[in-house]
């Protein structure tokens, strides 16, 4: 099948930092590739794939100085993909609604994955007037907010298998944060949590320019009066592996309609448990009791805490090949494209030949 996966162009594919969407447009790209689809990756210029790569911007936009507006350059990389759009059987945009102006012209072969929030007043007005073209959820935590529009399944993320290894036995006597150093992420929280559990907090975070304030004026105080909580900082892939695996859990107290938690699968893929406010994505994410716990107060998380010797890391990293690896993903993200009315015939036969038979993986919901 060829098929065109169109990136944001916020961060390389993949980030060389923090970056989600784009982590999991690569994770995608890779596997389809290696089960054997012509892709076409649209994204930054300094992306790293076996895909043929079609740069349209020399960086990533985060990472250059002089990019002040990002719209220019999505709009380039539309008039790209556009004027090549004859050559795919199956165009998969990441970009949120960008591309909505011109598709028109292939919608019946195309499909939109949503990669962020959408309980946003400004978004029902629009999907509401435009209600036809087909949408992936991440999580159906994720599309509750939203008017009907046309859902073409939930596909929960995944990863390689081999990208972070299992730890039995962890190095590190320390709870875990990752992400993004933002109010709706709640680090504070996680100060708090780890403060009253008498155990040391890691802190390993990107403070963006939005949020600078926010770190200024209440974290970075907050990291200053607690010896036990270090600010790490932000880290790379090949840290990451270290970084939670060594950790007695993931603290993932969030306090905002989370679309999916890419750092909570990332854990338990190193068998390390999560301990998560009940909020979005979550239960649909971790099995309280088995991947970790789900709580409602911080009293909770505390004593959920101190139950975290009851968990076995092995089957930790067991339910994550079970339900959230990248081969698991691509199936069902290939589910869908097989069922896109407008998908040409060559990419009805290579489906069938390749794919067809292995049915819906068990990330992929259909829900009404």
């Amino acid at each position: 099948m060829k098929i065109a996966q169109i990136a944001p162009l916020a961060e390389s594919c993949p980030p060389r930092l923090y970056g989600g969407t784009e982590r999991i447009v690569s994770y995608l790209t890779e596997e389809l590739v290696r089960q054997g689809h012509d892709v076409t990756l649209f994204a930054s210029g300094d992306s790293k794939t076996r895909a043929e790569l079609v740069a349209c911007c020399e960086t990533a936009l985060r990472l250059s100085p002089l990019v002040r507006d990002p719209v220019p350059y999505h709009m380039r990389m539309l008039e790209e993909v556009r004027r090549r759009a004859d050559e795919f059987d199956v165009l998969h945009f990441h970009i949120d609604f960008l591309h909505y102006p011109m598709a028109a012209a292939f919608s019946d072969r195309m499909i939109t994955t949503l990669h962020g929030r959408l309980d946003l007043p400004d978004l029902a007005p629009f999907y509401s007037a435009l209600p036809d073209y087909p949408l992936v959820s991440i999580s159906n935590a994720q599309r509750r907010p939203m008017p009907k529009v046309n859902w073409a399944g939930t596909v929960y993320h995944g990863l390689p298998e081999d990208l972070l290894p299992f730890t039995a036995s962890p190095k590190g006597d320390y709870l875990a944060f990752l992400g993004r150093i933002s109010p709706e992420k709640r680090p504070d929280r996680a100060i708090e949590l780890a403060v009253r559990a008498g155990l040391k907090l890691k802190i390993a975070a990107k403070v963006d320019q939005a949020d600078q304030a926010y770190w200024n004026e209440l974290i970075g105080p907050m990291v200053a009066r607690h010896p036990n909580v270090e600010f790490v900082g932000e880290i790379n892939e090949h840290q990451k592996a270290d970084f939670l695996g060594n950790a007695r859990a993931l603290l993932f107290p969030i306090d905002w309609p989370e679309p999916f938690g890419l750092v909570m699968i990332e854990a338990i893929a190193c068998g390390t448990p999560v301990v998560a406010f009940r909020n979005g994505s979550v239960p649909e994410v971790i099995d309280d009791g088995v991947t970790g716990f789900i709580v409602d107060t911080l009293e909770e998380a505390v004593a959920a805490v101190g139950k975290l010797e009851r968990l076995d890391r092995r089957e930790v990293r067991a339910t994550f090949s079970k339900r959230f690896t990248v081969e698991r993903m691509a199936l069902d993200y290939l589910s869908i494209y097989r069922n896109l009315p407008g998908l040409r015939e060559t990419g009805r036969r290579e489906t069938v030949r390749t794919t067809a038979l292995k049915g819906k993986g068990p990330g992929l919901q259909v829900v009404a």
